[in-house]
């Protein structure tokens, strides 16, 4: 992972980061308690990254998470990963990830089971806990078992998974009712 640049963005739920280097997006940022936050979160993860405007396909990327955050029903999917430094287990969970849809949630288990083996449940979730490109890798979308939101790494913790969950419309698994 050799890092271009970085760039801060306004979203619905505030300033969100991105780094980019050539063979695509090597990190994002959902945001912090504020934009100087977030952007001294960029500065740690990605040293001596300078701050730039971003290209046409960075500028595009941060365009469809804005989308998203705005409650539009978006993948996300057209945005390119540089996995380079991400473990393989990492990757593959991430993999599955980006194949929920908008508005859609699994479990943690169901992610293991789908890795092949379900004891795997708290690998998915440390792996995700690690997740560099949030919402990109929608780890927001992973909810523990019976529903439960779980853990939630960014700023905010628990309360803003429920808060991207709600801005996608999402309902829990096996039920009609909003996860709230």
């Amino acid at each position: 992972m050799n890092p271009e640049g970085f760039a801060l963005f306004d979203t619905a739920i505030g300033a969100c980061g991105i780094a980019w280097g050539l063979r695509g997006i090597v990190g994002v940022q959902l945001p912090e308690a504020g934009e100087g936050a977030t952007r001294s979160r960029m500065q740690q993860r990605f040293a001596q990254v300078p701050e730039a405007l971003p290209p046409a396909a960075v500028q595009a990327a941060c365009d469809a998470i804005r989308a998203l955050l705005a409650g539009e029903p978006r993948d996300l999917a057209e945005i390119v990963l540089d996995y380079e430094g991400v473990p393989d287990f990492h990757r593959r969970v991430y993999d599955i990830a980006r194949r929920i849809a908008p508005g859609s949630t699994r479990s943690y288990g169901e992610i293991a089971a789908e890795l092949g083996d379900r004891q795997l449940s708290r690998a998915v979730g440390q792996a995700l806990g690690h997740n560099p490109f949030a919402p990109v890798v929608p780890c927001h979308r992973v909810l523990a078992a019976g529903g439960k939101p779980g853990g939630f790494s960014a700023h905010g913790g628990a309360v803003a998974k429920l808060r991207m969950l709600m801005i996608e419309g999402a309902r829990p698994p096996s039920d009609t009712a909003p996860l709230f």
